[in-house]
């Protein structure tokens, strides 16, 4: 968990300048690559709640950075798309995502990425087995 933390820290702190953070930079990205999309689907895609999503989104619409439509299919909800200032800004993002992960991988090999990052799908299927084992009563 700390090292987490702390990878979510220094993406923070590198996408500062852009004024945002990584859970807004990562929502733009998702909205850029398969948007227009219903905040819903968003907070699914993104694994968080619906209002912490649309807190970020209302963040990027006083940005400039996407803007709120109506579902031609249905009225009673809004879909979120993103526009061109936040297009742009996509790019950005992904050239500090890129320089930043190539510092993250000095000096680890291939194959150790290759072995740590099945190691991590491992450890998240047992958990969610976990989560679908029945407790043991202590009665």
């Amino acid at each position: 968990m700390a090292t987490a933390n702390a990878i979510r820290d220094a993406y923070d702190g590198r996408l500062a300048p852009l004024g945002l953070t990584l859970s807004t930079a990562s929502l733009l990205a998702y909205i850029c690559d398969f948007g227009p999309v219903s905040q819903t689907r968003a907070a699914e895609h993104l694994g968080q709640g619906r209002a912490v999503t649309g807190t970020q989104v209302d963040k990027l619409e006083a940005l400039g950075l996407v803007e709120r439509r109506p579902d031609p299919a249905d009225r009673r909800v809004w879909l979120v798309a993103i526009t061109d200032d936040g297009a742009r800004l996509t790019q950005s993002i992904a050239d500090v995502d890129q320089v930043f992960r190539a510092e993250l991988r000095s000096g680890i090999s291939r194959a150790d990425r290759q072995t740590l990052a099945g190691l991590l799908v491992r450890l998240q299927q047992n958990i969610q087995q976990s989560q679908h084992t029945p407790k043991e009563s202590h009665s």
